[in-house]
This record gives C-alpha cells, sequence and structure tokens, in this order.
C-alpha cells in the first residue's frame, strides 16, 4: 500500500516538472560544489599542487654562493631555495669574446663566457647543494640547424649521460631559452622546434626520467597568441611553459597561454630592471644598484611588487620562479647591455629588500630545499 502512494506521488512530481523551469544554483554551497566538481587539469612533472611555488635562484657561481671560493651569494645570506639555475650550450667554436667553447662547457669545468664563472660539477659535489633541484638553460645560437639534423648528436648523447648520473635529482631543462628573442638569440624557427624535438626524443631514448623540459619566450617579443603557437613545439614534448620577468612584463602572454595548453609556468628569468620600455633603443637605462636605499626603494614599489602580484594572481598555473641575484654591471657581457648595463640585483645587499623578502618567501607556499623535496616533487611527476 506504501509503496503504491509513493510511486504515485513519484509520478505525479515527474509529471509536474515538465512545467516547471529548473532552479538556477544561487546558494554559496551550491556554488562551491559545483567549482569542486570541475575537474582540474593534470599536473605535470615536478609540477606542485596550486599556490605552491617552487622556489630558484641564479644564475653564475658568484651569485649563488654557499661555495669555499664563492661565498657571498645568496646561499650564504638566506633559506636555502628548492633549486638554483645554471647555463650551458652546444655551440662549439669561438664565442663573441673571443673565448674557445668546447660544448656543454660550465658542466664539468669552470667556464667563464662573460658571465663570470659557471661549474655544475663543482655545486653538485658541495653538501650546501644537496636536497635542490637544478635548473639548466640550454642554448644554441647559430647551431640550430646542427642540432636539428644530428651532426651535433654526440653533444646531445652527452647530456642525456650527465643527466643520468644525477639519479632523482629533478632537472628543469631549458631548450634554446629566450627563443624569440632578437637580435641577442636570432634562432632560426624551423630548425629551432626540430632541434627542440630532437634533444627531448634522444634524451628519453636514453632512459632520462628526472627532467622536466621547458619552453622559454622572452615573455614580450612573441606577444601575440599566434606568434607563441607558430613557435610551438607541441603538447608531447613541453612539460613547462616559461617567460623571462625583466622590465616588461606585461606584455607576456604566455600565462594565458599555458591555460589553455593546461601546462604550468616557469617565470625562468628574473631580476629588478625598471628602464622604460625604450632603453633598448634610446640607452637610457634607469640604474638600479640594490645597495643605493633609494633605487632600491624604487625597485622594490615598481618590480618587486609587481613580481610578487603576478605570482599571486595566476596561482593555478605559476608554480616556479626563479631570481637572478647577479651582479650584472660587474660581468662582460652586460657593460653595454641597455637592460644591465647599470643593474645590481643582489638581495644581500639591501637590508630593507632582504627583509620583505624573507618574509614573503617565507610563507609555506613557497618550496624551498628540504631532506624530502625529491619526494615531494616525483610525486607530482608523471
Amino acid at each position: 500500500m506504501y509503496k503504491k502512494i509513493i510511486l504515485g506521488l513519484t509520478f505525479l512530481s515527474v509529471l509536474g516538472c515538465k512545467n516547471k523551469v529548473t532552479p538556477k544554483i544561487t546558494s554559496v554551497q551550491e556554488i562551491k560544489k559545483e567549482e569542486v566538481e570541475t575537474p582540474k587539469r593534470k599536473l605535470a612533472k615536478f609540477e606542485p599542487e596550486e599556490g605552491k611555488v617552487i622556489l630558484f635562484v641564479g644564475q653564475e657561481l658568484e651569485a649563488v654562493g654557499g661555495l669555499e671560493k664563492y661565498n657571498d651569494g645568496y646561499l650564504d645570506h638566506f633559506d636555502r631555495p628548492a633549486g638554483w639555475t645554471t647555463y650551458t650550450n652546444i655551440n662549439p667554436g669561438e664565442d663573441s669574446f673571443g673565448r674557445i667553447q668546447e660544448g656543454l662547457d660550465g658542466i664539468w669545468e669552470t667556464h667563464d663566457w662573460g658571465d663570470n664563472d659557471y661549474n655544475v660539477s663543482l655545486q653538485l659535489a658541495d653538501d650546501d647543494y644537496k636536497d635542490m633541484a637544478l635548473a639548466i638553460g640550454l642554448q644554441f645560437v647559430n647551431h640550430e640547424e646542427k642540432v636539428a639534423d644530428g651532426t651535433h648528436d654526440k653533444y646531445i648523447n652527452k647530456l642525456a649521460d650527465f643527466l643520468l648520473t644525477l639519479g632523482r635529482r629533478p632537472v628543469f631543462l631549458r631548450i634554446a631559452y629566450e627563443f624569440d628573442g632578437e637580435p641577442w638569440n636570432h634562432y632560426d624557427q624551423e630548425s629551432t622546434i626540430k632541434a627542440y624535438k630532437r634533444m627531448v626524443d634522444m634524451i628519453r631514448a636514453k632512459g632520462v626520467t628526472n627532467t622536466a623540459f621547458v619552453w622559454q619566450s622572452t615573455g614580450f617579443m612573441s606577444p601575440e597568441e599566434g606568434q607563441l603557437e607558430s613557435w610551438y613545439p607541441g603538447d608531447d614534448y613541453v612539460d613547462w611553459l616559461g617567460f623571462s620577468f625583466f622590465n616588461r612584463w606585461e606584455d607576456q602572454k604566455m600565462i594565458e597561454f599555458a591555460r589553455k595548453k593546461g601546462k604550468p609556468v616557469f617565470i625562468a628569468e628574473a631580476s629588478p630592471t625598471i628602464s622604460d620600455v625604450d632603453a633598448k633603443t634610446t640607452g637610457n637605462t634607469i640604474e638600479t644598484q640594490l645597495s643605493n636605499p633609494e633605487q632600491a626603494e624604487e625597485a622594490w614599489q615598481k618590480w618587486f611588487i609587481p613580481f610578487f602580484k603576478t605570482i599571486d594572481e595566476n596561482q593555478d598555473v605559476v608554480k616556479a620562479v626563479h631570481y637572478i641575484n647577479c651582479h650584472w654591471d660587474s660581468h662582460p657581457m652586460w657593460f653595454d647591455n641597455p637592460t644591465f648595463k647599470k643593474i645590481d640585483a643582489r638581495l644581500q645587499l639591501s637590508d630593507s629588500i632582504s627583509d620583505r623578502w624573507k618574509k614573503i618567501t617565507s610563507d609555506p607556499k613557497y618550496i624551498k630545499s628540504s631532506p624530502d623535496l625529491y619526494d615531494k616533487l616525483w610525486r607530482e611527476a608523471k
């Protein structure tokens, strides 16, 4: 009897619904439920959860510090970050300073191509670099065709062998970083895309699993989505998207491009330069010495605040940042560079900058070095 009554009421209820409009979701509880049930994109290799940011510092030995000879860098004044950045190359021959490059310079021996000393082997052998990830900027300007056609395969194989020796240490490899940088990089687009893909294929074929591949734009040279798309190697070849954060960050389109592609963003190069956007053509670079209190405060207001704001407002995709703690204007490479020729970005030179930097980066959202760092990052690895 009760079953018949219930069934009848149910039937009448269904009939009645035909003439009713489905009510809109209006309650906060229902809206939150909708948000919770929205499927999230799959995390990329070594990508932390939303709201977390991997902190890197670079870039040369003097800037990072923590070594017997190089003992006045970031590691000597601040908590150890989650990782550090270095650079190398596949362009054997004479560089613009007349120095001979062997290829993959700065990995096994000390090398200076006008930007101070690099030597990854020194850092890897030092306890101060224990439990830290490594980001490598790899360039092959003027050699993209030789990388693409197999002429330089020996260097790719040698790099892959090096990556294998690092075991579980996470590596972020920025292949042909700032690929769209003109005129300093002037990469040929077609050859560079082929070279990028060849490197990824060969490194993976070697059995390397500890490396995430980062595709990094300047951030402002290819401001339109179509331009970025024309350089893009493809989803299967890119783990992270990156861009540089210097004095024209407002022009970057990489964050929205990353959302479209479902990839995380690595702000792969960042250092306080606050010159006008025309500085590259006028040469009117604004001097920024963090040792100067007035200039340091101007840098904080005009660069550091926008930098942290960019991170905070894009927590869904901005998951790694790299601060370049560099004495730019002491290095020959930058003496005449319109962006860096009057810049000293060493945080430790300013008490006010250091205090604010420490306070902000002490937030648990910023991932630093820890005994379980590798476990944390590998947990999210594909």
